[in-house]
């Protein structure tokens, strides 16, 4: 059983799986959900929504402490390298499953070029659970960031692709075992 919390200001939220922008007013009455790869997923009266990280610290009773935990967790490291690139879309998920998107099969491919100037071009390919998923440019834009942000990079791209289908047995050995299917 969740604890029910009160937002003390109003904050921006996307609905999910509408993936469509939303302002949740100050006393909104909410229980959180799933808080990872920084950002909290909470259920209302009026549906789930996805609330960026740095919005967490409108929910009364809420540690945001332990949000900033779990972001440091995908730190940029000092230099960039493929391992560490990886290592940034797995702080990506999605909001109504607790198995970041690496794990849950999504990234089709990863490809990194040199740029003339020596920094890194990234291109990432990665498909959703579900192709009337709303959420999708929400979470490929949450990896293009993630992407972007790491040392020597000069720009990221992440494109949706339907092809092939995703399907459940996609989910790696670790995920399977987060979602209890092992």
């Amino acid at each position: 059983m969740t604890t029910e919390h009160t937002l003390v200001s109003a904050v921006s939220a996307t609905a999910i799986p509408a993936g469509t922008a939303h302002t949740l007013p100050a006393g909104t009455r909410l229980h959180i959900m799933q808080t990872l790869g920084g950002n909290v997923t909470v259920r209302t009266d009026r549906g789930l929504f996805r609330l960026a990280g740095a919005d967490a610290t409108a929910i009364a009773g809420f540690d945001h402490a332990s949000l900033s935990a779990v972001s440091a967790e995908g730190m940029a490291p000092a230099e960039f390298s493929e391992p560490a690139a990886w290592a940034a879309l797995k702080t990506c998920f999605d909001p109504e499953i607790p198995v970041n998107i690496v794990d849950l099969g999504l990234i089709y491919d990863l490809a990194i070029e040199a740029a003339p100037d020596g920094r890194r071009l990234i291109e990432a390919k990665m498909t959703l659970t579900a192709p009337g998923c709303g959420m999708g440019p929400v979470i490929a834009e949450d990896a293009r960031q993630k992407l972007a942000a790491l040392p020597g990079v000069a720009s990221a791209k992440v494109h949706i692709v339907w092809d092939p289908v995703w399907t459940p047995q996609m989910i790696s050995a670790e995920g399977r075992k987060i979602l209890g299917l092992e």
